[in-house]
C-alpha cells in the first residue's frame, strides 16, 4: 500500500469529466459507483506522491495511474464535490490532516487517514458484530517515529455474515497480521444487483485497477479483519472549523 515517492503531477482532465457526468446521480454511494467504475482498467503505480522527511511535499493529483489510497482517495473527492473546481480542495481534506499540504501532515498509515476523515465528517464507521480494537504500535514510515494508534476492525466472518450491512462507496481496509503495521490493502465496496459485495480496487499484483468479489479477496489474502468506513453524503460534511461546506 505504498502511499508516498516521487511522481509528477497531471492534469485531471479525465476527473473533470467524471465530476461533471456524474452530478445527476443523487447519492454519494451512486457517484463513487459511476466513478470509480469508469476508472476501472487504470494502471496502478506506486510512489506517486512527492515528498519527504527533508524534501518538500508536492500537492498531486494525477488521475492516470493510482496505488490503492489515491485511488480511494480520488473517487471520494470527485463523488464529494459539485463542480470539477472544488476537487482539489476535498482532495487535500481528505489526503492531508486539516487540508495542510505537509509531509508530516499526510495520512500516511491508513489508520490515521480513517481518524482524521471520521473528525472531519468526510466518513462514519460502520460497526458490524464481533467489532474489536487491537493496540498497535507502528513503526513502517521511516521518518514518523513509532505513533500507537487504536485500530479498529470487523472479524471476516463477521464481515460476510453481515453483508447486508455494507453498501455501495463503503471503503474498506484490511488489517495487517504484521506487528508494526495497520493495514495492508484498502479498496471500495459496490453490491452487486444480487447482493454479493464486490471489491473495487488498485491492486499492484495484478498491475491495474479491477473489481473482484470481496469474499474471493478475504479468502486468496488470507485477510482475518478489517475496517469499514461510510461516506457522508454531501450536504452533511462539516468543515472542521464547523461551517457546513456546501463543495
Amino acid at each position: 500500500m505504498a502511499i508516498g515517492g516521487a511522481g509528477a503531477r497531471a492534469e485531471h482532465t479525465r476527473m473533470t469529466r467524471l465530476i461533471e457526468k456524474a452530478q445527476s446521480l443523487p447519492t454519494t454511494g451512486q457517484r463513487i459507483d459511476f466513478i470509480s467504475r469508469a476508472l476501472v482498467g487504470a494502471p496502478y503505480r506506486s510512489y506517486t506522491l512527492i515528498g519527504g522527511p527533508r524534501k518538500a511535499e508536492k500537492f498531486v493529483t494525477r488521475d492516470d495511474v493510482f496505488d490503492c489510497v489515491t485511488y480511494c482517495e480520488a473517487v471520494l473527492a470527485a463523488a464529494l464535490v459539485r463542480t470539477p473546481a472544488d476537487y482539489d480542495d476535498k482532495l487535500r481534506q481528505i489526503r492531508y490532516r486539516d487540508g495542510v499540504v505537509a509531509w508530516r501532515q499526510r495520512n500516511h498509515y491508513f489508520a490515521q487517514w480513517c481518524d482524521n476523515n471520521i473528525a472531519n465528517n468526510i466518513c462514519t464507521r460502520v460497526g458490524m458484530p464481533g467489532g474489536f480494537s487491537v493496540d498497535k504500535k507502528l513503526y513502517w514510515m521511516p521518518g514518523l517515529g513509532a505513533p500507537r494508534m487504536a485500530v479498529a476492525g470487523i472479524p471476516r466472518a463477521s464481515l460476510l455474515a453481515n453483508k447486508s450491512m455494507l453498501a455501495t462507496g463503503d471503503v474498506i481496509a484490511f488489517m495487517s497480521p504484521r506487528p508494526r503495521l495497520d493495514y495492508f490493502h484498502t479498496g471500495l465496496i459496490v453490491i452487486a444487483p444480487t447482493g454479493e459485495p464486490r471489491l473495487r480496487h488498485a491492486a499492484q499484483s495484478r498491475g491495474r485497477v479491477l473489481e473482484e468479489p470481496l469474499a474471493r479477496f478475504f479468502s486468496v489474502n488470507h485477510v482475518k479483519a478489517a475496517t469499514v468506513l461510510r461516506p457522508r453524503e454531501r450536504s452533511d460534511v462539516v468543515m472542521q472549523a464547523g461551517q457546513r461546506c456546501f463543495t
